[in-house]
């Protein structure tokens, strides 16, 4: 009789500590309380004198209203934008909020446009919340997912100005876990994500490298499409606004510091912060996206777990991006969450949750301390995925026996 195969023995995944689900059910809970509480006491979206407070939010409402108008491109046109602002609020505020974004992004702020500010406010972290909570859960592999996703420490930096982390952070997230088993949806998200182009470049080198054909094209052709129905819908005028503001935005940001250094957390804004010339900062910037992308190409082409490949490239995508705000450090809660997974299904190694207790301290301190401390939180996550893939440069040593065999 022929002799029965072996069964293969699949390790039961650990349980998750009871101090890192406490820690983080804890935040969870403060962050889901606090805001109710803050809209009601007028510390969350309207001042306490009973206005509407001027966040980030206000550039998508009243680029919303200028589409609504009939006047689509006049949302690039600084002036113009803030007079709207200041007319739909009923009141002055210092300093513009630009709309930087892509003409396909006005589908989203006109739909909004059409509610109150509050509603339209609350609405948007609401429903945007929703896909990042998704592929948190997706990530983990487990419901701990959610009590992770809901804590992060970057969720109300996020929620508070009303930005667009949590679309973000699920579009990066979603690309990544459906990339292996689901090519057209992941690359349907890959070109979603294309309203922030800073995000722009390593995705496709990293899926050329990896000969990732199908999420790569498909990507190409969602990014197609969404730009020609913005096209048709907002004109070619709204295209040449885009194209025309954006450098003006870049020298506002990059030459002249309008953001303040502190707010950025890539490496170029460190530079910045402590007296470096742009041109030092733009070398040193350079020289990072380049080691990052080198490091990216050669872990996606070896024999390293997915798990590894998913982690490092949404970690990259956060250093090699000079225009990087405390809210998108939402993105960083993807590596975070495969990280997570890896610990959960085979067991934490010594340092690793110290390690990201103290990436998360850090970004949680920001906001008392204003310094750009979120790039070494990064740095630290990316370690952290670097020394779990070991040696990812050498090929994957073939097993004596299985060499025999063949």
């Amino acid at each position: 009789m022929a002799a029965r195969p072996a069964p293969t023995f699949v390790p039961a995944p650990n349980a998750v500590p009871a101090w890192l689900f406490n820690v983080c059910f804890v935040a969870a809970v403060i962050n889901a309380a606090y805001f109710p509480a803050a809209y009601v006491a007028q510390w969350w979206i309207y001042k306490p004198s009973g206005q509407i407070n001027p966040t980030d939010f206000v550039n998508v409402w009243t680029a919303g209203k200028l589409v609504l108008e009939g006047h689509p491109a006049l949302a690039y046109d600084w002036d113009i934008q803030k007079q709207v602002a200041v007319a739909v609020l009923k009141q002055d505020f210092g300093g513009y909020f630009p709309w930087p974004y892509p003409p396909p992004f006005l589908f989203v702020a006109t739909l909004l446009a059409q509610l109150s500010y509050a509603a339209a406010f609350i609405g948007w972290m609401s429903v945007s919340f929703l896909p990042y909570l998704a592929v948190m859960r997706a990530t983990v592999g487990r419901a701990f997912g959610l009590v992770l996703a809901a804590g992060f420490p970057i969720v109300p930096c996020n929620a508070l100005v009303g930005q667009n982390g949590f679309l973000t952070a699920g579009l990066i997230g979603g690309t990544l876990y459906l990339l292996p088993t689901r090519p057209v949806l992941s690359g349907i998200c890959l070109g979603l994500l294309t309203y922030k182009p800073q995000y722009g470049l390593l995705f496709p080198i990293v899926l050329i490298a990896a000969s990732q054909w199908t999420v790569f094209f498909s990507a190409a052709v969602t990014a197609v499409a969404v730009a020609l129905a913005s096209w048709l819908t907002f004109g070619t005028e709204t295209w040449q606004a885009f194209f025309h503001w954006m450098p003006m935005l870049s020298h506002a940001v990059f030459t002249e510091g309008m953001g303040s250094w502190w707010k950025l957390q890539s490496l170029f804004s460190l530079v910045r912060y402590f007296g470096g010339s742009e041109q030092l900062a733009w070398i040193f910037q350079w020289i990072l996206t380049a080691t990052v992308a080198v490091t990216l190409i050669t872990i996606w082409r070896s024999n390293v777990r997915y798990s590894l490949k998913a982690a490092s490239l949404a970690a990259g995508t956060l250093l090699t991006t000079p225009y990087l705000f405390p809210y998108d450090m939402m993105v960083l809660a993807i590596p975070v969450a495969w990280l997570v997974r890896m610990g959960l299904a085979s067991g934490f190694r010594s340092y690793e949750l110290p390690a990201l207790g103290c990436a998360f301290a850090l970004v949680l301190s920001f906001t008392f301390v204003w310094q750009p401390v979120g790039l070494v939180a990064t740095l630290i996550v990316s370690s952290l995925i670097l020394l779990r893939a070991g040696p990812w440069w050498r090929p994957e040593a073939v097993p004596a026996v299985v060499a025999a065999s063949a």
